[in-house]
């Protein structure tokens, strides 16, 4: 089999719950996602994904990505979709880095691999062990109330594994923290996610406020050393996420940040490959996983499905559905989450239909 074209489409991808607020008033209400369908010769086609959230929140941007997939995808004119770690190696020898681009790639090779062989992605990653898994959902900053209100509207819909987004005063933090605990009962997973946002000043505060709360902290600060020195002393487990970028940061997670759990997004590692890779890694280190991407809609969603289907129960601390918390219904709102749980789709691939005409015409093809 041979790849024979990549197109390259945008499309508008809207929260569902109006504005989507993050430390440093970075805020989200529509986003420009970057899909990619890859032709090959025997007709099967593959779909990819990848969209940011702002151009603040990682050193990405659309214009950015989409000029790195003009080269990627010239390069992968001919070669053979199937062969993951080859595609991987040409793009490797194409660009140095542009992870984010190649992300989009690598997923939509894994939906044309599975469709070969009549296959769900899982099945080629694995296998699945966690038919039924639980999904998060983001709590965009707000007022204390605001935050408890809608962890207690989203219980009420199954969903009982909330990400705070905090990172501004670490004192109004705290107060958005205890609020949210007093919404949530024994069994509720609580993240607070600076986001990178606070200051090591800050993160010492706020790790000092919510000593005793049942919740964990993500990301305090913007580099690995800070949040190890943020959260020197305390008991609060440690998560980290967009300092981690590379094997080497992984054992200075858990060894020197004494880190319990990484968050591993698609974008950030280079697609699906790279974050099973690391999956395992996690799992055989002890550490708990939290797999997703940036931000986006049904494709995206199906990806960290399969991910999340073969990661051991155990092991999974969070992943979205991010079609629940967005409009990007290109699959026609597949896979679908139930009561807070999630499940891979089980047909070949990535398990979706996409809808072209919902894309239009692509952006540019190669």
């Amino acid at each position: 089999m041979k790849i024979v074209g990549v197109d390259v489409y945008s499309y508008v991808v809207g929260y569902a719950h109006g504005t989507y607020i993050m430390s440093g008033d970075r805020k989200a209400a529509n986003e420009d996602g970057t899909v990619v369908r890859i032709r090959t010769d025997e007709g099967i086609t593959g779909w990819g994904e990848i969209t940011t959230l702002g151009k603040v929140y990682l050193p990405v941007f659309p214009e950015g990505i989409r000029t790195a997939l003009r080269d990627l995808g010239s390069a992968l004119i001919g070669q053979d979709p199937t062969n993951i770690a080859q595609i991987n190696r040409t793009m490797t020898q194409t660009l140095m880095g542009q992870e984010f681009a190649k992300s989009a790639l690598d997923i939509a090779c894994w939906d044309i691999l599975g469709k070969s062989v009549n296959l769900p992605i899982s099945a080629l990653i694995g296998g699945v062990i966690n038919e039924r898994f639980p999904i998060y959902e983001a709590v965009p900053l707000g007022s204390p109330e605001s935050m408890r209100d809608f962890i207690r509207a989203r219980r009420e819909a199954g969903i009982n594994r909330f990400q705070l987004k905090v990172g501004n005063n670490p004192f109004d933090d705290i107060a958005r923290t205890r609020a949210s605990v007093e919404a949530a009962d024994s069994e509720t997973v609580i993240v607070a996610d600076s986001n990178g946002g606070w200051s090591l000043a800050a993160a010492k505060i706020a790790f000092q406020g919510m000593a005793g709360l049942p919740v964990y902290v993500e990301q305090p600060c913007r580099t690995t050393i800070d949040c190890i020195l943020a959260s020197r002393g305390s008991a609060l487990p440690l998560v980290l996420d967009e300092s981690i970028t590379s094997q080497d940061e992984v054992f200075r997670a858990k060894y020197e940040a004494n880190a319990v759990s990484i968050n591993l997004k698609f974008g950030k590692l280079g697609g699906l490959t790279n974050v099973v890779k690391a999956r395992d890694l996690l799992q055989d280190l002890n550490l708990a996983v939290s797999v997703e991407d940036m931000w986006g809609g049904d494709i995206v969603t199906a990806a960290t499905s399969h991910v999340a289907a073969t990661t051991r129960p155990e092991s999974l601390l969070m992943t979205p559905f991010f079609n629940d918390w967005t409009d990007g219904h290109l699959a026609g709102y597949h896979p679908r989450s139930s009561d807070g749980f999630g499940s891979a789709p089980t047909t070949p691939g990535l398990g979706i239909e996409v809808d072209e005409a919902r894309l239009g015409q692509p952006l540019f093809s190669v």
